[in-house]
């Protein structure tokens, strides 16, 4: 594929707009963690985190994450990095379509026939069909139509409602508008964390005519609601055939060999239905061709594989080289499916 270039001008707006955010002592922290962690003196860390910041489009947290303090220079340039999945997301997601992504409302509409449970919106006036909703499933999930990381999101048991009028109530003024039926997750990855709803991120760019995958991580939670860091999350990385390459991370320096809660050892995983995973992926980048580059949650569930939500700014899951040994990044494999 020809190469196209991310362009000077958006890479200079990021930067500024990152200088104009930018907090002096969360940085030096993030620099003491990492200097910490692999014997090296703070300052030399701080200064290589600024320059690379400044110069080589590595997002601070990104330097720590993946282990720059101990890579070369060569070794580097093969991370995806967020700075650069920004660019990526700005250049390749149209922003006439990127509403479809950001309101969970309106994407449940558009990729109903991927979500494959039952959903239905909280309006005023119709408790009784909520009531009805939650009742017939027992459990449900329900989303604020717009927020990231896992915010919004809830989960309810029809047993612990005591009054549905205030319940119904209740969402309407949280802003809880979106019930969706709970997900069986498939028994392999029950096996790892069944309290959680496990989802697998797969980043994939659509070129218009053939979905790239990228990179694919899977997450595990701790019987929270989401999967997500703030839930107290970690993920690995997959390989193309859907197993782990090593143990468990999270961006807060905590390294899981086992499975906290089920002892399960995370380098064992191995996603099934890896070929339906592809397939459905395939699938679903089609549905709205304008946003081309989109991380995807799916969930494998006994019957297949169903859709948790697809993110226009797709983020970056890469390998942690102290984790996982592995000293290398995706870098090259997006620059094979995009061209920059």
């Amino acid at each position: 594929m020809p190469s196209h270039g991310l362009g000077l001008a958006p890479r200079l707006r990021y930067l500024a707009g990152r200088a104009r955010r930018i907090d002096v002592g969360s940085v030096f922290a993030r620099a003491k963690e990492s200097a910490r962690d692999h014997g090296r003196w703070t300052p030399v860390v701080l200064a290589d985190m600024l320059w690379s910041a400044g110069f080589r489009q590595v997002g601070f947290q990104d330097y720590v994450d993946y282990d720059f303090a101990i890579l070369s220079r060569a070794e580097r340039e093969t991370y995806m990095t967020h700075p650069v999945s920004n660019q990526l997301s700005q250049k390749y997601d149209h922003p006439d379509f990127r509403h479809v992504f950001q309101d969970k409302v309106e994407f449940d509409g558009i990729f109903s026939d991927f979500l494959r449970r039952d959903w239905m919106v909280v309006e005023r006036g119709n408790a009784d069909a909520v009531r009805a909703f939650v009742e017939g499933h027992g459990t449900v999930v329900t989303k604020e139509p717009v927020g990231q990381a896992g915010t919004g999101v809830h989960r309810y048991r029809a047993e612990e409602v005591e009054d549905w009028d205030v319940f119904h109530r209740g969402l309407l003024e949280r802003g809880e508008l979106l019930l969706e039926e709970v997900i069986r997750q498939h028994e392999d990855i029950a096996a790892v964390c069944p309290g959680t709803v496990n989802t697998t991120r797969v980043t994939a760019f659509f070129d218009g005519k053939q979905t790239h995958i990228l990179a694919m991580a899977q997450k595990f939670g701790r019987g929270a609601v989401s999967d997500q860091m703030s839930f107290g999350g970690f993920y690995t990385m997959l390989d193309d055939d859907g197993k782990a390459v090593g143990p468990g991370y999270d961006s807060h320096g905590h390294v899981h060999e086992r499975h906290p809660d089920s002892g399960f050892v995370i380098a064992d995983f191995r996603l099934p239905m890896i070929d339906e995973v592809r397939a459905f992926v395939d699938e679903v980048a089609r549905v709205v061709p304008q946003v081309q580059y989109v991380g995807w949650d799916i969930v494998v569930t006994p019957e297949g594989p169903v859709l948790v939500e697809g993110n226009w700014g797709a983020g970056v899951y890469e390998n942690k080289p102290s984790v996982t040994g592995i000293r290398t990044g995706h870098k090259p494999r997006y620059r094979a499916a995009i061209g920059f």
